[in-house]
């Protein structure tokens, strides 16, 4: 079954023809990033209207190619877009041309949670048997999973206030250093000092928050209290401030999925999201010599359509379709922690 996915959810408008779930045929990722670089961060309404702007060159960029594979529009049997969660301007945008597309073209289409898709992404190079602990890493959510299918997934932890990319980017903001921060504080840290700044963890001991994670006091300790974490020799430099700064930010995240390990007996770790590109966390989990840890490619980690095609697919095969009134959520319940 060739599948059409169409992802939209915030500042990355991408399409992808996917084959039986797994084999990309075409896929095409547009971004937003000078867009919103004078912002230091996503701006919805900005997002909205460029995705109005991009989505049908992005569409027909992805078909040409897909052309050249031999695979023409009336070959395509399904169609998965992003509905939930995300921005809601951004989302209607992919939706009403899914249902477009839909109509037109008199296929099934369905609506696809990119969260699920995120945890899925890695399925799309190699068949990774289930189950396995699913590591969820991105600017809007940081969750420990575990993950017995496709759309079987149970909540472990998650961010009790701001998300590990969210992190990222509010402290490269502070530090003037541009956006989107993760990839810049990532280079920055390479060539830092990670012990010049002793940076606090999170005490979250009490209150059920076994597999939890808080970013909230490390991004204000690494704003507004640099000289009480200070080991009082190195250099106050970026490069020390950021490596600092990573280094707790990920082994925050770790602990609580090392605690999972343990307790699940699972060793089996799939990561997904945009942070799961970064070098740190990458290098951790892959030296682990009793874990067997699976990343998507680069491409794959950010939001992408590649992901949407590859799950709807599984979707569609079993019946299960959206209407023509469906909608769009900004939120889904049970992914964030209050």
């Amino acid at each position: 079954m060739l599948v059409l996915g169409i992802e939209s959810s915030c500042d990355e408008c991408s399409f992808a023809v996917v084959e039986n779930g797994r084999k990309i045929i075409s896929h095409v990722i547009a971004t937003q990033i000078e867009d919103h670089k004078p912002y230091n961060g996503v701006v919805p309404e900005i997002a909205s209207r460029r995705h109005v702007e991009m989505i049908t060159p992005v569409y027909r960029q992805t078909m040409e190619l897909a052309a050249e594979q031999g695979v023409k529009p009336s070959d395509i049997q399904g169609i998965g877009v992003t509905t939930h969660p995300g921005l809601s301007g951004s989302l209607v945008v992919g939706l009403n041309y899914a249902k477009a597309l839909s109509y037109a073209w008199n296929v099934p289409y369905v609506g696809v949670n990119h969260i699920l898709a995120h945890l899925y992404a890695p399925q799309l190079e190699q068949e990774i048997p289930y189950p396995y602990l699913g590591l969820l890493v991105s600017g809007g959510h940081t969750m420990i999973t575990l993950v017995k299918g496709y759309q079987d997934i149970q909540v472990l932890g998650a961010s009790i206030d701001d998300a590990c990319g969210e992190a990222f980017d509010k402290v490269a903001k502070h530090y003037g250093l541009g956006y989107p921060g993760g990839k810049l504080i990532d280079d920055l840290a390479m060539q830092g000092n990670d012990r010049a700044f002793a940076f606090p963890f999170a005490n979250l001991h009490k209150g059920g928050h076994r597999y939890d994670v808080s970013y909230s006091g490390l991004k204000n300790a690494v704003i507004n209290q640099l000289d009480t974490f200070w080991d009082g020799k190195s250099e106050k430099s970026v490069e020390n401030i950021c490596a600092s700064f990573q280094r707790v930010a990920i082994t925050s995240l770790l602990k609580k999925l090392y605690r999972a390990v343990e307790d699940t007996g699972i060793t089996t770790i799939v990561a997904g999201g945009g942070v799961a590109a970064n070098s740190y966390l990458r290098k951790s989990l892959e030296e682990h010599p009793d874990y067997q840890v699976y990343f998507p490619g680069m491409e794959l980690c950010t939001d992408n359509g590649a992901m949407i095609a590859g799950i709807a697919y599984h979707y569609l095969k079993e019946g299960n379709v959206s209407g023509l009134d469906a909608g769009v959520s900004p939120r889904v319940k049970g992914f964030r922690k209050i």
